[in-house]
């Protein structure tokens, strides 16, 4: 059996989804199923941690990934960037350079233990907090957020990567996709991620 590993913050933990659980949850429920009804076994574990950057992707990627080693092959999924390009009392959490070092020390580590690496783009911010100040004190804008999924599309182009493009799926209908904070997806928004992640999950069953 092959082992699916999900990194990432808040959004890959499913924050706000009181129905599914969050997008990982969703896709792991989907190849449970599956396999019971005669595909390959896909393990996927939930490895996201709420408010995490990069800085802490880079701390535990290794020891995460050496303690869920499967025989038989690792997928790695990397989706970061939300909380690296917040804004707080005028410091960006992460700067661009460094995130893009991160990410790809993140990978050379993966890389260890992973067949295939998917990098997950960064989600749309609502119109209402574009820009804005929200009250964790936290600033995020469409402006930074581009520069970070270009980032992440070129670092997956420049090294053969997979990337999981959620931006596109969600920008014409980002209003109905995400919760009141105007970050995090709502249960519809969830269900989109789970909807177009599920035909890369397939090819592993």
């Amino acid at each position: 059996m092959k082992y699916g590993l999900f990194f990432g913050d808040s959004i890959t933990y499913g924050e706000y989804d009181g129905v599914f659980g969050g997008w990982v949850d969703i896709v792991k429920r989907y190849a449970l199923q599956k396999y019971n009804e005669g595909s390959n076994e896909l393990i996927l574990y939930n490895l996201g941690i709420g408010g995490e950057t990069t800085e802490g992707l880079v701390k535990r990627i290794s020891h995460e990934m050496e303690a869920r080693n499967s025989p038989e092959g690792n997928i790695v999924f990397i989706s970061y960037g939300a909380n690296d390009l917040a804004i707080k009392e005028g410091v960006q959490a992460v700067i661009p350079e460094r995130f893009k070092a991160n990410i790809l020390t993140a990978i050379q580590k993966a890389k260890e233990y992973a067949d295939d690496i998917y990098l997950i783009s960064i989600l749309p911010i609502a119109e209402k907090i574009d820009g804005i100040t929200v009250a964790s004190g936290k600033l995020r804008s469409t402006a930074e957020l581009l520069k970070y999924n270009k980032i992440l599309k070129e670092i997956a182009d420049e090294n053969a990567l997979y990337y999981l493009d959620f931006y596109s799926g969600f920008i014409d209908d980002k209003e109905v996709l995400l919760s009141r904070d105007g970050i995090h997806p709502n249960e519809k928004g969830y269900g989109t991620m789970a909807e177009m992640a599920i035909p890369v999950i397939e090819q592993y069953l």
